[in-house]
């Protein structure tokens, strides 16, 4: 049972906004770690917002078939809690860096989300996005979220132009154990608005009240 919905706060890039997220309350925040994105950052800029955050907010790391070398530089650099593959990093890939780690499965792509979330068994959760294989998520769109299997077992993370507007109903519909903001919360890609994430943590808020506390989620 979930009585609380996670909140992860992606793609950040400023220190100011990683601080906000923390303060109201997000349990991660999200760092890319894919050059061709704009919301990609080097590791010196990454260390410097984990060291700002407070204690028990973790740091996830995202990539999308990053050469080993890479990965192993932001690994052994930041130290972060979890890491986020959005490619097509195979089971042992992922599993090879010694930290916890979180499957995108491409909702615009996939048609048996169970059966992918199978063959990573091994991953803490699974985030659900509406990008196709091989594209980082942060589009803004949303996927028809009735493509989530019923009773899917592992921890859920939803994503894929989730906002302000419709994320309590997405966690009255869906039941996620959290739900992961990027485009959603921003006035341009990687910079983040407190206004919005105001709004945000709000809504999330009034989606939590309006569920049950003996709902399974």
């Amino acid at each position: 049972m979930n009585c609380r919905t996670r909140i992860k706060i992606c793609g950040i890039t400023r220190v100011q906004d990683a601080l906000h997220a923390a303060h109201r309350g997000a349990d991660s925040i999200g760092l890319v770690f894919h050059p061709p994105s704009p919301r990609s950052l080097e590791i010196e800029k990454a260390r410097e917002i984990r060291r700002a955050l407070p204690p028990f907010v973790t740091v996830t790391a995202l990539f999308l078939d990053e050469n080993e070398d890479w990965i192993a530089e932001v690994v052994h650099q930041l130290r972060p809690d979890c890491l986020q593959f959005h490619g097509s990093e195979s089971v042992e890939f992922c599993e090879g860096w010694g930290v916890p780690y979180i499957k995108s499965i491409p909702m615009g792509s996939i048609e048996e989300p169970e059966n992918y979330a199978r063959l990573y068994g091994s991953a803490q959760g699974f985030l659900l996005d509406s990008n196709v294989a091989g594209r980082l998520g942060g589009s803004g769109d949303t996927f028809d979220w009735s493509k989530i299997p019923a009773g899917f077992e592992s921890p859920l993370l939803l994503a894929g132009g989730i906002n302000a507007s419709n994320v309590a109903d997405a966690i009255a519909r869906v039941r996620p154990w959290g739900v992961d903001v990027s485009s959603g919360v921003e006035v341009s890609k990687g910079i983040k608005s407190a206004d919005l994430m105001d709004h945000f943590f709000n809504q999330v808020q009034r989606g939590d009240d309006c569920v049950e506390p003996d709902e399974s989620r």
